[in-house]
This record gives C-alpha cells, sequence and structure tokens, in this order.
C-alpha cells in the first residue's frame, strides 16, 4: 500500500482529473475526491471500487481503479530507474557534477561568498558557503593523482600486449595493422597523459569548467573500456574499418594471413531486364514459401473441405479452344441439314400413298367410352345365392338356388360417410332475442362506464369535459353563459365541431380501402366446392343472334366465379353453370326472372314464329367440377355436341336437355 502526502496528490491532481475524464468523458469532483483519500489513506483497490460504486456504474468504478493502479505502478517505475541512475554514475562524475552544480552559479562574486534560497516546501532558509581556493587545488591534485595511477597501469597493461603479440608472431604472421594500431594506441594514450599531467598543475589558477570537465570524462571512459575491454575496443573507428592487405601466393591466388585461399567475388555486367526477372522469381518463392507456411499453420484450426475465397482476384488467363472443335460442330450440322432433307423427301412419298392422312385419322379418332351404362346380367349379390348363373335351372326349370345360403339372418350394407358431408362436428348457433340483445348491451356499456369510473377516481385519466349542446347551455354553465354568452357560445360550437371531426375520422379510419371492399365482395361471392359441387343445367329455344343476352349470360357468370359452359346448337341452347347454392340461386333468378326471353320471336324447326324461353332441365349436386372459365361452343351436328359432353363425361346432361327440346318441338306442331 502506498501512502501518498497533501503534496504529492496536489502534484498528482491533474493527472487524476484527466484519469477521470478518460474513463468517465467528463470530471467530477466527488470521484476526485474519493480518488485522492484513497491514495492519502494508501491505495485499496476493493474499497475504491465500493465507494466509486455509489457514484458511478460498477464497470466504470472497476475500470477507473484499474487506470489508477496502473499511473501507480508506472510513477514507481520510473523513480526506481532515476534512482538506479544515479547509483550507476561513477563517483568522480558526481563529484564533477556536485562541484559544477555548486560553484556555477550566475550570482557568484568570489571565495567565501555566501548566497540564500528560500524553499518553497517549507519556507525555511538554506545558506551555502563556497569552499575555499585551498581545498579546490587538494580536490584536483587527488584527481590527477589517481590519473596518473590509471595511466601508468595501462601503459603496463599494453607492454604485456605487445609481447604476447611478438610471441605469437613467430606461428602465424600477425597483420601490420594491428601493430600499428596498437603503437597508435599507446602513442596516443602517452600523448593524453601528458597532456592531463600539464594541464593539472594550472588547475588551482583556473575554476573548473564544462569543456575541462568533459574532457576529463571522455579520458576517463578511454581509459576503463581500455581496461575492461580488448584492443579492438580502444582502437578508432578508422583502424578498424581499415581495408584489409592484399597477399598474393606464388600461383598469383589471393590469401588471407593464414595462408587460405580467398575468393575474389567478382560482378558480371546484365541487362536491367534480366535483374528484375531474377527479383520477381525471388519474390515470387518467397511468396510460396510464405503461402505455404500460413497454409500449413491454418491447417490446424480450418477445415479443408470448407471453400474460401481467395482475398485476391485472380489474373483471368487466356483460354483457347481445343484443336478440331469447330470441325465437329461443322459436321454436326451437315448431318442435320441432311436429316432435315430425308424426313421431307418420307413426308412427301408418305402424302402420295396416303399414310399420312391415315395417320392423322387415327390420331383425332374419340376414345373408347370409359364411362359406358352396361347393366351386368348378374349382380354380385345374386351370385351368392345362385348355383352356376341365371341360365341354370332346376328340375322344375326354375333357376336352381342354393338353399343353404339363405338363413333367418338380415345382412346390413355397412355404413359410410357421405363424400359431401363434412368431417368437422356441427354446432348449433344460439341466437338471442331482440330484448336479450339489448340487455346484454346495457350491461356491457355499464361495465365499460364503471372502469372508466374508476380511472378517473384513482387519478390515471383526466376527467372528461362536459358535454355541452346549444340546448343545455344555460343548464349546465348557468352564470357563465349569462356573463359572456358570445364567448359561451362559441366555446360550445367549437366544441360540438370537435365532436364531429371526431365521429367522422373515426367512420373514415374504419372505412374499408377499394382494394379491400374488393377482397370482400370476391371472398362473399367465392363460395367452397371441396366437399360438393352445385351444378344446374338450362335450356334456352335460341341464343344464336340475342347479343345482349349472350352477353348477360357469360358475364353473369364470369361475375358470380362459376364455370360451365354454353352449347349453341340450332332449337336446343344448353347453359351448364357450377359453383355453390348461393352462386346458383343468384344465377337462377337472372336466366329465369330477370331475363324477359318471351319478348323475342324465334322460329321453329317447321319455320313458323314462336316466343322465347328458357327452362330448368335439372339440378344437383357433384363431385368435382367438370368444366373451366365459362365459355361459348358452336354445333351444327348433334353428334358433335354430344361428343363434347362425352369428352367431359357429362353425356347426360346433353341427353335430358335435347330430349326435352325434341318433346317441346312435338308438342309445338
Amino acid at each position: 500500500m502506498s501512502y501518498l502526502s497533501r503534496r504529492e496528490l496536489d502534484e498528482l491532481r491533474p493527472s487524476l482529473n484527466k484519469i477521470v475524464y478518460k474513463v468517465l468523458g467528463e470530471t467530477d469532483s466527488s470521484v476526485l475526491s474519493t480518488l485522492e483519500s484513497n491514495l492519502h489513506n494508501g491505495f485499496d483497490r476493493r474499497k475504491l471500487i465500493d465507494k466509486l460504486s455509489s457514484f458511478v456504474d460498477g464497470k466504470k468504478a472497476s475500470r477507473l481503479s484499474d487506470k489508477v493502479e496502473d499511473f501507480l505502478d508506472g510513477m514507481k517505475t520510473s523513480s526506481h530507474r532515476s534512482k538506479k541512475r544515479s547509483h550507476d554514475e561513477d563517483p568522480r562524475e558526481r563529484d564533477t557534477k556536485k562541484v559544477k552544480t555548486k560553484y556555477e552559479d550566475d550570482g557568484r562574486k568570489g571565495s567565501g561568498e555566501e548566497r540564500a534560497s528560500r524553499k518553497e516546501g517549507n519556507g525555511s532558509k538554506e545558506v551555502v558557503r563556497e569552499p575555499p581556493k585551498e581545498e579546490r587545488v587538494s580536490a584536483l591534485n587527488a584527481s590527477s593523482n589517481q590519473i596518473k595511477m590509471m595511466m601508468e597501469n595501462a601503459q603496463k597493461e599494453i607492454e604485456e600486449r605487445k609481447k604476447k603479440l611478438e610471441s605469437i608472431k613467430a606461428a602465424k604472421a600477425p597483420p601490420a595493422s594491428a601493430v600499428a594500431a596498437a603503437a597508435a594506441v599507446s602513442a596516443k594514450i602517452s600523448a593524453a597523459a601528458a597532456v592531463s599531467a600539464a594541464a593539472v598543475p594550472a588547475a588551482p589558477a583556473v575554476p573548473i569548467d564544462s569543456d575541462r570537465s568533459r574532457k576529463i570524462a571522455q579520458l576517463q571512459e578511454q581509459i576503463r573500456a581500455k581496461l575492461s575491454g580488448t584492443l579492438a575496443a580502444v582502437l578508432p573507428p578508422i583502424i578498424q574499418d581499415k581495408p584489409k592487405p592484399l597477399i598474393l601466393d606464388a600461383e598469383g591466388r589471393t590469401v588471407d594471413g593464414s595462408g587460405q585461399a580467398v575468393e575474389v567475388p567478382k560482378l558480371t555486367p546484365t541487362l536491367k531486364a534480366n535483374i528484375r526477372a531474377k527479383k520477381r522469381e525471388t519474390t515470387k518463392s518467397h511468396q510460396a514459401e510464405k503461402h505455404h507456411q500460413e497454409e500449413s499453420a491454418e491447417a490446424h484450426f480450418f477445415d479443408d473441405r470448407i471453400t474460401v475465397k481467395p482475398a485476391v482476384r485472380n489474373k483471368r488467363a487466356l483460354r483457347f479452344h481445343e484443336p478440331g472443335k469447330f470441325q465437329q460442330l461443322a459436321e454436326r450440322l451437315r448431318m442435320k441439314s441432311q436429316l432435315e432433307k430425308l424426313q421431307n423427301e418420307i413426308s412427301q412419298i408418305a402424302r402420295k400413298t396416303g399414310i399420312s392422312s391415315a395417320t392423322k385419322l387415327a390420331l383425332i379418332a374419340p376414345k373408347a367410352d370409359t364411362h359406358s351404362n352396361e347393366v351386368p346380367q348378374m349382380e354380385w349379390w345374386d351370385s351368392v345365392i345362385l348355383t352356376d348363373d341365371l341360365n341354370t335351372l332346376n328340375k322344375e326349370g326354375k333357376i336352381s338356388i342354393r338353399e343353404s345360403a339363405i338363413t333367418n339372418l338380415i345382412e346390413h350394407p355397412t355404413q359410410m360417410r357421405p363424400p359431401n358431408e363434412s368431417s368437422r362436428p356441427v354446432y348449433l348457433p344460439v341466437f338471442l332475442t331482440k330484448k336479450e340483445r339489448k340487455k346484454l348491451r346495457r350491461q356491457n356499456r355499464r361495465e365499460a362506464w364503471k372502469e372508466e369510473q374508476e380511472k378517473i377516481r384513482l387519478g390515471l385519466e383526466p376527467p372528461p369535459e362536459p358535454k355541452l349542446r346549444i340546448s343545455n347551455l344555460m343548464r349546465v354553465l348557468g352564470t357563465e353563459a349569462v356573463q359572456d354568452p358570445t364567448k359561451i357560445e362559441a366555446h360550445v360550437r367549437e366544441q360540438m365541431a370537435k365532436r364531429q371531426k371526431a365521429h367522422e375520422e373515426a367512420n373514415a379510419a374504419r372505412k374499408l380501402t377499394d382494394d379491400q371492399r374488393r377482397d370482400k365482395k370476391v371472398r362473399k361471392m367465392k363460395e367452397d366446392t371441396s366437399l360438393g359441387v352445385h351444378v344446374t343445367v338450362y335450356r334456352i329455344r335460341d341464343l344464336h343472334d340475342q347479343q345482349a343476352k349472350k352477353f348477360k349470360v357469360e358475364t353473369n357468370a364470369k361475375q358470380l366465379f362459376m364455370t360451365g359452359v354454353c352449347i349453341l346448337f340450332r332449337d336446343c341452347c344448353v347453359v351448364v353453370v357450377e359453383g355453390g347454392p348461393k352462386q346458383q340461386k343468384r344465377y337462377r333468378r337472372l336466366l329465369l326472372h330477370r331475363i324477359k326471353w318471351e319478348e323475342d320471336l324465334v322460329k321453329n324447326a317447321d319455320g313458323n314464329e314462336v316466343p322465347n324461353s328458357c327452362v330448368m332441365v335439372w339440378e344437383g349436386t357433384a363431385q368435382r367440377r367438370h368444366f373451366g372459365e365459362f365459355k361459348y361452343k358452336s354445333f351444327p351436328m348433334e353428334k358433335s355436341a354430344r361428343e363434347f359432353f362425352q369428352k367431359h363425361h357429362v353425356e347426360h346432361y346433353w341427353d335430358l336437355a335435347y330430349s326435352g327440346a325434341v318433346l317441346e318441338a312435338s308438342e309445338d306442331t
């Protein structure tokens, strides 16, 4: 736990304020005072989070405490580094710096002069006295003596290194540069020592300046590097970077100091295009290796079966056609043209011989009647009790019957559900009387009024304004209406207009749009015919030249969404319509009542004029629809009309209508 004083907290207040603004987005004095009190009493993260939770969100409090903790750690690390740097400095350098900071002062005028400086922290005065001249001279003499001793030790070590190099020279030829470098270093060191020795006696006369202290520090650094490192560390950069000498053997090859051959790199001139190509190859190889490494690394985390699009779009390459492709296409075209030519020749030969006409007749031949009404010679219930068949007779000349099959038991047929009956249960609706409906409405309105009054009593809704009219104006307002009747009348009329507008807006909101009205009308007209279709067959005497009535017959059938057909035949026009019961009721009223058929006179088979008529031939139900959209069909022959109905498996419609027309024609004659 780190305890901070008030002075340190005053210095850190801007930094803490910046941290609070960075986390919260604004400055908060209460949060800042909480941080300062926690740091003053010793930083405790848990206590700080608990205190900050009363001001800000829990997540922000935790984040703010983390930021403060990181700030304190960084401050401790920086102070530790500064202390370590001060300890690592050379004591002589520290002494030199201390002497420099003490004696370098703008207000300095002589030795023994006093300088007073006030400290802002505690307000106390500190008097610093400059040391006398004798003390400074003794300090400089001591430092010069140490330098001399270090220089002597360095010279001794250099001499020892020289002797070792001379002993090694017998085995290996040392390069002349090393010896020259050593000699130059020794010369420089001796010259520097002489300069320092010559400069030391003059020190007492002249005060220490910054240039001299810098030179002494450089010299000390060189001596320390000389003592701690090897000979190469002392050599100047010029000597180290000096090129190696060229040594040739008897054969003219370049060798090093040990006598081994050295390969000298040769530069071969080339074109820039070749250089660029070589660079591209190297970059491609590097990229391929990198891609392979990435794939191997990703293989542990991704499924190879999943196809992933590359991030870079590949360059589209040229695609050439395979040789012989267009020759094959040409061969196919030639074969196709030859086949067409052959087919034309075959069709011409067939037309000449008459085979094609026979084929067409076979295609348009009517299908066999699958819905034949043939009565079998013996029913299945008779075959149970007959011995053989109806032609088998007994001795008495009667049909042979098995007596054992006849018992006193009665066989009831299996009860089956009619196909047009719904599988859902049918519930009888309950109809209320007029008195019961009024009572129920009165009860519902009272319940709603009670609920509204309860809300007003609890203060959930404001009380409604009194419903003012011109008739109850004086009774409701009283004295207010007498004081300013014009104003009150205007207010009442405004309230009446407001109620009228609200009523009209509610009606407009409930009003259906054109599309909704159309859908509602269609929904009412369409009926569910999944359980059975109601069919009606009408017979009209003549409908050929009556365009207005034909339009009504067709248009009403389409508007009621009914299916069917109208067959136009002489003296017998048959109309078949399919739909629901409501649709049939409307269409029946149209044909039998609304259209006045008797107004038109038509000619019968004998050429006499008789009034036109429309008769309903048959009405019933069927399992499914047999016709599509309502259309007109005209047939000149009775056989073709019956075949049309037979094609839709309702030929009995035509039989009923045509037989009635024949009987009607016989009655007219």
